[in-house]
């Protein structure tokens, strides 16, 4: 047999949880079809010796929806092993949309996922090649990408489509939802792999308005979720809030009989021990069939931001009228003692997030003596209020200053119950999404190198396999995310003893010279989709402007 790739002399694991073994992998056509020995050359090889082989990693939690039109390589995750990423979730995307509410749909954007306003225009354009949702599917499939991508489709456009400005200010009639639930079923119909919603406190759009997601009925939710029933690849994300959490999930589950999964639960977000009896329910839940699976992530929330977007402080009332304002109305307003001295008393009053006591200065041009100094230390230094600290150095830099907080997920032992926790999926990475702000799109080189290799918390068998085939039957992929003949050939080689994410850094490659945090990967050979080398050695191996191996993964239709 001739094969157009052998990947020889790794240890196998095959994303089943079973042990390595070694063994040549061949390739044709882009499918597996050999495992063992190989003595037959390749038409190109992959020396794999002293590595593991595994299945591409497949990342149910991104946010590429407008990146994959200005960067078809959807870097950085392919540098992690990544080959397969859900896009859409928290309810967020960019189709459907009218052509008059584009504006919308990206201001939206900018508050909630953290990204440019001006760079997505700019990365858009102003002609967009899609309205509907199957003609953005379309759009992606005939652009081409590195990687492969499946969609959800967000509740956030489907109701500015069909609602408009009125979508952040009130509930919808029967007949919208009607229009609704059809957009829906057209989505799903066209291949998309779900829906998705959120209810989050801290998802505020344009305006300082919460997303229009979270101003519908509970009975809204359903309605649109009731789109997946009889759907043999339908998935429902939620992003939880007080009035959508894992009853009402259970509820809905039970009537679309397709899994659910929640965003998420992250350590400390629920007290010491209060994650412990969410695990339990979910866990019975899953003894009766119920499938709600909270998603969970290896990573510390940290996240990194400048007054001029910030983000981790939405949720708090103070707050609402600086994401309504421009940057000199934000100026004003953090300049104005009133508006500091609620702000302190939220602060100092609110659980955890917000106070201040991990958080870092990381950038202050003009400042270099403040630069990774802890604000609280400096509060006690300069016998003065945290928020005057930081908004005094904000108004000083002309909002440039960056702060570093760390939110959630930071007690370890927690967060090592969690990642064990066989009722939770991995999820989380937002690659794509707060690319200013933070950078966790290396979750799994990180979950490799830190929990499995450092901390003995996962086996390495067990690690791959919840990268590989469990969010692959979470998505109902059944050819991928396990290596076998007769599987894609999806793959991953890594140095299990030097794998890991490298440090963050900024980089300015975003369109309109925006910035984003970037992590290297360390320790992956290489990354193969379909047959096709796409990174070896930490450099692509593919040209991002000319043919590419990824593809839409469009869902099968009901019968």
């Amino acid at each position: 047999m001739d094969f157009d790739l052998v990947v020889r002399g790794g240890e196998i694991l095959d994303g089943t949880g079973a042990k390595a073994y070694r063994a040549d992998l061949g390739v044709c056509d882009g499918m597996i079809v050999a495992i063992g020995e190989i003595p037959a050359k390749g038409k190109r090889e992959i020396d794999a010796k002293g590595c593991v082989v595994a299945p591409g990693f497949i990342d149910i939690h991104t946010h590429y929806d407008a990146q994959v039109f200005w960067d078809r390589m959807l870097s950085i995750s392919p540098w992690h092993g990544v080959t397969t990423v859900l896009i859409g979730n928290c309810g967020f995307g960019v189709a459907p949309t009218r052509p008059e509410h584009r504006d919308l749909i990206l201001r939206t954007l900018e508050n909630v996922e953290g990204m440019s306003l001006d760079c997505l225009r700019e990365g858009l354009g102003e002609q967009w090649p899609f309205v509907a949702f199957g003609e953005y599917l379309d759009a992606i499939e005939s652009r081409g990408t590195a990687i492969h991508v499946g969609t959800l489709v967000g509740h956030t456009p489907v109701r500015t489509f069909v609602m408009g400005e009125a979508a952040v200010e009130r509930e919808a009639t029967p007949e919208e939802v009607a229009e609704m639930r059809a957009l829906v079923e057209a989505a799903l119909d066209a291949g998309a792999l779900g829906f998705a919603t959120s209810r989050a406190p801290t998802h505020i759009g344009y305006g300082g308005n919460p997303v229009p997601s979270r101003i519908s009925s509970t009975a809204e939710v359903r309605a649109l979720a009731g789109a997946l029933r009889g759907r043999p690849q339908a998935l429902l994300q939620v992003t939880i809030g007080a009035d959508l959490w894992i009853d009402k999930l259970a509820e809905i589950q039970r009537e679309i009989e397709r899994p659910v999964t929640w965003t998420a639960l992250l350590g400390g977000m629920l007290g010491p021990t209060g994650h412990r009896k969410v695990l339990k329910d979910c866990a019975a839940l899953q003894a009766e069939g119920v499938r709600v699976y909270p998603q969970v992530s290896g990573r510390p929330l940290m996240l990194e931001f400048q007054f001029s977007s910030p983000f981790p402080m939405a949720m708090l009332p103070a707050m609402k009228p600086v994401f309504a304002a421009d940057d000199a109305g934000r100026r004003q307003l953090y300049a104005d003692p009133a508006f500091r001295v609620q702000l302190r008393h939220e602060v100092d009053t609110t659980f955890g997030l917000f106070s201040f006591r991990q958080m870092w200065v990381s950038h202050a041009p003009g400042h270099a003596d403040l630069v990774e100094r802890k604000v609280p230390e400096l509060a006690v230094e300069q016998g003065r209020h945290a928020v005057d600290i930081v908004l005094d150095l904000a108004l000083a830099t002309n909002l440039e200053a960056r702060f570093r907080m760390a939110v959630l997920n930071t007690d370890e032992d927690i967060v090592a119950e969690l990642l064990r926790d066989p009722s939770t999926v991995l999820g989380l990475s937002d690659a794509g999404a707060h690319a200013s702000q933070l950078c966790d799109a290396g979750a799994s080189t990180y979950l490799l190198g830190h929990w499995v290799r450092e901390k003995g918390v996962l086996t390495l068998e067990e690690a791959v396999r919840r990268l590989t085939s469990e969010p692959a039957a979470l998505l109902g992929l059944m050819d991928r995310g396990r290596l076998a003949p007769g599987m894609f050939a999806d793959l991953v080689v890594f140095d299990p003893a030097t794998v890991a994410c490298g440090p963050l850094r900024r980089v300015a490659d975003l369109p309109g010279g925006a910035d984003r945090l970037v992590a290297d990967a360390l320790g992956v050979r290489a990354v193969v989709v379909e047959g096709v080398p796409v990174r070896l050695d930490g450099r692509d191996a593919v040209d991002p402007a000319g043919p590419l191996p990824g593809r839409l993964l469009r869902a099968v239709r009901a019968a």
